[in-house]
């Protein structure tokens, strides 16, 4: 085992709001620990809010629109001053800031702060106005770090492409031992050779939940149990088929998994990876999703689970109809997905991330507060 080591990790979305982001730091954290590391999370939460022993609250978080959906942040005079404290407390060993390239936490982590500093990124973005309008400030976090993680190659071609220079591929993790226990369906639910689910933000587009309603359409018969956060328009005539649950507890979202037929993931874009992929193979789940890169990657190019047309209702109610009609195949790639996603497992990820560590604190101080 390595020695242990002090680490400050930086989340930028609210600790509050599900999201594969805020997942991938609170499961990297725990890996850690476990591991016998002295771990602290700093992350935007209102001082009212209850965060683990090792997370500490920024400050109230506002939503701000990124990346075709809209997430909660902090960038403000509070807390910049919250970061530079948890900074200046926590004689850190290393710095591991995600997401730098957004107006949160991460970007007041890198002005405020030097020594070892590490970044992972995780979306795949495009040049856009008010990347080319941010980007020296941008410039001036990065230039503190000094090493860059990716999830993905989405993620990496973007920041390659847009600032230069190069980053190691570590995919994000899953916990497999937690998704792949005992957990029974949720009271009232089971696969029973009709039934698919969904799992996201109901109310951002990019998700795909609307492609899914209309192919709800042509699968009489079939009902839809939808968990996540925000209002979704469920069209009057799928009404009696579709149970929207809201925002689930862990604990319940693992039950989702084990309470459908198929698993489907309708997102259109945006994705740079597919951490609900992840969870839905670890628990067993038949997972159906949309072709895009990230998905076709995570899946083995359908090996682990079968994929759709992008954006293609027809598309997506065939693969399902097909899905359902087949309780073989659906055991057989059930069978597969549980095998592919061992890879992604935080015993191995992590240690993954520590040899990043590792390399960045050979030689150099612990992190400090930087005076400027």
């Amino acid at each position: 085992m390595t020695d242990t080591k002090r680490i400050g990790i930086v989340c930028p979305y609210s600790w509050d709001m599900p999201g594969g982001v805020k997942q991938h730091i609170d499961d990297l954290a725990q890996a850690l620990i476990a591991q016998g590391h002295t771990v602290s999370v700093i992350a935007p939460a209102g001082d009212d809010a209850e965060l683990p022993a090792y997370v500490t609250g920024a400050g109230w978080a506002v939503p701000v629109p990124y990346n075709g959906s809209v997430a909660r942040m902090s960038f403000g005079f509070i807390s910049a001053a919250r970061v530079r404290r948890w900074i200046r407390d926590g004689g850190f060993d290393v710095l591991h800031i995600h997401e730098p390239l957004i107006p949160s936490l991460g970007v007041l982590a890198c002005w405020a702060a030097r020594g070892p500093i590490v970044a992972t990124f995780h979306a795949s973005f495009t040049r856009s106005r008010a990347i080319a309008v941010a980007e020296p400030l941008l410039r001036s976090a990065l230039e503190k770090l000094h090493g860059r993680i990716c999830v993905s190659d989405a993620a990496r071609k973007s920041l390659v492409e847009q600032f230069g220079g190069d980053a190691v591929l570590i995919p994000n993790g899953v916990t497999v031992a937690r998704y792949a226990g005992e957990a029974g369906p949720l009271d009232g639910w089971g696969p029973d050779g009709a039934t698919i689910g969904f799992l996201g933000r109901l109310d951002e587009e990019r998700k795909g939940l609307p492609i899914l309603l209309e192919a709800l359409k042509r699968l009489p018969g079939v009902k839809l149990l939808v968990a996540g956060p925000g209002e979704a328009k469920i069209p009057k005539e799928l009404r009696d088929r579709v149970t929207l649950l809201g925002m689930v507890s862990e604990a319940d979202k693992i039950r989702v998994y084990h309470s459908v037929d198929v698993f489907c993931a309708p997102n259109t874009r945006g994705e740079s990876f597919g951490i609900v992929l992840a969870e839905a193979m670890a628990a067993g789940a038949t997972v159906l999703a949309s072709d895009i890169p990230a998905f076709r990657r995570v899946l083995d190019e359908g090996q682990a689970g079968a994929l759709f047309a992008n954006g293609d209702p027809d598309s997506l109610a065939r693969e399902a109809r097909a899905l359902l009609d087949a309780p073989e195949r659906r055991v057989k790639l059930a069978s597969a997905a549980r095998v592919a996603v061992r890879k992604y497992d935080w015993s191995t990820v992590a240690r993954d991330v520590m040899r990043v560590y590792e390399t960045v604190m050979a030689g150099a101080g612990g992190v400090e507060e930087d005076a400027l």
